[in-house]
C-alpha cells in the first residue's frame, strides 16, 4: 500500500532485458534504507527490490506489467517517481494507492496558470474506468485531485512543490503516464455492476 506522496525522483541507471522481463536499476538517495524483497512504487507501479549495490538498487518488471504500464518506455537516465510502502500508523497524506496500474493515458495539454500548472490527460474508455470531480487519481504514482472530469478525460492542478519534486517538471504533451483510479470508486462501481 502507498499514499501517492512521492519521496524522491530517482534515475534509471541501467535497463537489462531477460526473456519477457525487464530489470531496472535505479539510482536513489533512499537506496541505503531499502532491503531486498521490499516494495517500492516506480511511477506508481509496485515492484520488488531484487538487489542492492551502494546507491543503486534493481527491480524486475514482468511482461504483463510492461504491457500495462509506461515502464516499457523508460530509458537510461530517465527520471522516475519513487515511494516506499506506507508505514502502518503513519498519516495518510495522499489517498489509498495500491501500486497496481489500471491503464495508461496520454498527456494532451499542459497549461501554465500563473504559478501552477494544469495537466490534461486522455485515456481509453474501453476499460470503463471513471473519474469524478474532486475525486482522487494517481498519475505516475502521484496522488492528485481530479478537475474537469469527463468520460475519458480529466485534468489535475499541479502546485509548484509537486511540479519541482516529481517527474511532472519533465512531462509534456504526447507523453504516456500510468493511471491508478481510486480503489474505493472501483469497488463501488463493481458492486453496482453486480446488482
Amino acid at each position: 500500500m502507498f499514499t501517492g506522496i512521492i519521496e524522491e525522483v530517482g534515475e534509471v541507471s541501467r535497463i537489462q532485458p531477460e526473456g519477457g522481463n525487464m530489470h531496472f536499476s535505479i539510482k536513489a538517495a533512499i537506496t541505503p534504507e531499502l532491503k531486498i524483497d521490499q516494495s517500492v512504487a516506480h511511477n506508481g507501479v509496485c515492484l520488488t527490490v531484487v538487489s542492492i549495490a551502494e546507491n543503486e538498487y534493481t527491480v524486475t518488471a514482468v511482461a504483463e506489467t510492461l504491457e500495462k504500464t509506461n515502464l516499457k518506455q523508460l530509458q537510461e537516465n530517465a527520471p522516475v517517481n519513487l515511494e516506499r510502502g506506507m508505514k502502518l500508523g503513519a498519516r495518510l497524506d495522499g489517498h489509498i494507492v495500491q501500486g497496481h496500474v489500471d491503464q495508461t493515458a496520454v498527456c494532451k495539454k499542459v497549461t501554465e496558470k500563473d504559478g501552477s500548472w494544469e495537466f490534461t490527460f486522455e485515456y481509453d474508455p474501453a476499460l470503463q474506468n471513471i473519474t469524478i470531480e474532486k475525486g482522487s487519481i494517481t498519475v505516475n504514482g502521484v496522488s492528485l485531485t481530479v478537475v474537469n472530469s469527463k468520460k475519458n478525460e480529466f485534468s489535475v492542478a499541479i502546485i509548484p512543490y509537486t511540479y519541482k519534486h516529481t517527474t511532472f517538471k519533465s512531462l509534456k504533451a504526447g507523453d504516456n503516464v500510468n493511471l491508478e483510479f481510486d480503489v474505493i470508486g472501483k469497488y463501488v462501481k463493481r458492486i453496482q455492476e453486480l446488482k
